[in-house]
C-alpha cells in the first residue's frame, strides 16, 4: 500500500461518510460516528477484496468496489444501531 493510496482511501471514506450524514442528518456526534464507521468499513471492504482478488472498480493497489461497499454496509449498520439506541431511549424516558 503507498502513502498516496492510503491517503486516497483516507479520503474517499471520509467523504463517504459526509455524504452519507448529509442525507440522513444528525448532529456532530452522528457524523463523528458516520464517519469512523466509513473507515472501518472503507479498509475491511479492502482487505476482503483483496483476500478474495475481487478486483472491480481497482484505483492503483485499492479495491474500490469492495471497498465502497464495505463502507456503505457499515454506514447503514450504524444508522440501524444508533435509530434503535434513539427509540430505545425515547421509550425509557416516556415511562
Amino acid at each position: 500500500m503507498t502513502v498516496p493510496a492510503f491517503i486516497f482511501g483516507v479520503l474517499f471514506s471520509t467523504l463517504l461518510g459526509a455524504v452519507f450524514h448529509l442525507v440522513c442528518g444528525g448532529g456532530f456526534g452522528r457524523i463523528v460516528l458516520y464517519i469512523f464507521l466509513s473507515w472501518i468499513g472503507f479498509w475491511l471492504g479492502h482487505v476482503l477484496g483483496n483476500s478474495l482478488d475481487w478486483t472491480f472498480w481497482s484505483v492503483g493497489p485499492l479495491r474500490m468496489g469492495m471497498a465502497s461497499l464495505g463502507s456503505l454496509f457499515f454506514l447503514l449498520i450504524g444508522l440501524v444501531l444508533s435509530l434503535l439506541a434513539s427509540r430505545s431511549r425515547d421509550n425509557n424516558q416516556q415511562d
